[in-house]
């Protein structure tokens, strides 16, 4: 098989392919079997029919289409991985010679196809990631305590004007012209949560029980989502959250210690762990923004607007202009990232371990609420792993190049962010333990074992 490439734009490429007949005659081969079991031909038995009486009888024309769309896949990943193409859609392929008769000719088809464009990163050395500081304050410790004592806060109602922090129950109408669109009503709902319709916590705040009041809101969701409606809103109770006092007797009920003060010292570490924490996933995103400004992306336009359609479609709304668009930027982002981390694995050598890849996908299992094995067959029925595999990849990819970045907080400290990102040493470790139980494995003849571990 001979293959060439043609750069069409620096995302697009043209694949060309000849195929010499002798590797295409096991497809023919094949083409001739299968038509021999479908066709019912006088003084032969079904699968017994010869080559030349089904050429005779069903054409030559029949077997070499069925044997082309059968072979065509095949030559066509075979060529794009000698080429070293890293297509992302799939490709428009166009057959422009096939054999002419049994024996002799080939196959030639060109396929178009939309691939990873080559992008040029910066020097990881060059970069400069400043975090703010993990020092846990008195503030700190007082939000998380309050924030306990909420959770075990009492419901007391009130008669006064309602204020942020409160909750109230309200009855709620919905009216666009003469039509009442939604109504709910004897639902609780807290001023400044700011998660039911714009300008609700305005138009509760002041309101006593029993008093009912109107506003203008876009509605959120369902038939009429983005249409303006007069809003009727009453409240019909109003209700203040009153909180335990911070004392040894809420420590021993809100926890597993005796005093007030080995709480607060517990919840100062809970701060500092968070913010440490914090400090990792604000370091990935720094770094991939600073590698996003750094770069010029070109986007592949079809795969963008395949991507679109398939999530459109999903919901039933391709007719919605507006929410293409939005669609639109999220899908064009999302593939500039995917570009951006896959050329970031492949530069640093990025490669996933047995373990890593198990650790993701128990993870995202729970995500769905299955169990592990369950997931992990139902993507590999589906053809999904390599798919994972590259997820972890890119995930990967900026915790290996943070490793090569000296991160400080705005004092001018080094931030040790080891215990997230990992090292290179413990990823060397780790991949001679794999190949070590890989070698024992074929030593023996078997597979090696996925296990998985409470721990993972």
């Amino acid at each position: 098989m001979k293959s060439a490439v043609e750069t069409l734009d620096p995302t697009k490429v043209k694949l060309t392919v000849e195929v010499d007949y002798d590797e295409l005659k096991p497809s023919i081969d094949h083409a001739y079997k299968h038509i021999a079991e479908q066709v019912n031909i006088p003084g032969f038995r079904k699968g017994k029919v010869p080559p030349r009486i089904i050429d005779q009888r069903v054409g030559w024309g029949a077997v070499v289409e069925h044997a082309v769309n059968d072979a065509l896949g095949g030559f066509y990943g075979q060529a794009a991985a000698e080429q070293k193409l890293r297509p992302l859609a799939q490709p428009a392929v166009e057959v422009t010679e096939i054999p002419a008769k049994a024996g002799e000719g080939q196959l030639k088809f060109t396929a178009e196809v939309e691939v990873r464009p080559e992008i040029e990163l910066p020097e990881l050395s060059d970069l400069e990631i400043v975090l703010e500081s993990t020092e846990v304050t008195d503030t700190d410790v007082s939000e998380r305590l309050d924030a306990l004592r909420e959770r075990f806060g009492t419901l007391v109602g009130v008669d006064r004007p309602a204020v942020e922090g409160d909750y109230i129950v309200i009855d709620l109408k919905a009216v666009i012209g003469d039509e009442e669109v939604d109504s709910v009503s004897g639902i609780s709902y807290q001023i400044g949560s700011g998660n039911m319709l714009e300008g609700l916590d305005e138009a509760l705040t002041g309101l006593s029980a029993g008093e009912t009041t109107t506003f203008k809101a876009d509605l959120a969701g369902g038939e009429h989502e983005g249409q303006e409606a007069d809003v009727t809103v009453t409240a019909t109770s109003v209700k203040q959250r009153d909180l335990p006092e911070a004392d040894d007797d809420f420590a021993q009920l809100a926890s597993e210690f005796d005093t007030l003060d080995e709480l607060s010292a517990d919840l100062r570490e809970q701060v500092a762990s968070i913010k440490k924490s914090n400090q990792a996933v604000t370091a990935r995103d720094q770094l991939l923004e600073k590698l996003l400004a750094a770069v010029e992306i070109p986007v592949p336009q079809g795969a963008v607007e395949a991507e679109v359609h398939r999530h459109l479609e999903s919901e039933e709304r391709l007719e919605d202009d507006t929410h293409r668009a939005e669609v639109t930027v999220d899908a064009t982002n999302a593939l500039k990232n995917q570009i951006l981390l896959d050329t970031l694995a492949e530069k640093l050598s990025v490669k996933v371990g047995q373990g890593e890849l198990v650790e993701y996908l128990v993870q995202a299992s729970r995500q769905y609420g299955m169990e592990p094995q369950q997931f992990i067959q139902t993507l590999d029925q589906g053809g999904q792993i390599p798919a994972m595999v590259g997820e972890v990849a890119r995930s990967k990819a900026l915790a290996v190049a943070l490793r090569k970045i000296e991160v400080k907080d705005g004092e001018g400290n080094v931030v040790d962010l080891s215990e997230f990102i990992g090292s290179d040493d413990a990823d060397a470790a780790a991949e001679a333990i794999e190949n070590a139980v890989a070698e024992a494995a074929e030593a023996e003849g078997t597979e090696a074992p996925v296990e998985e571990t409470e721990e993972a």
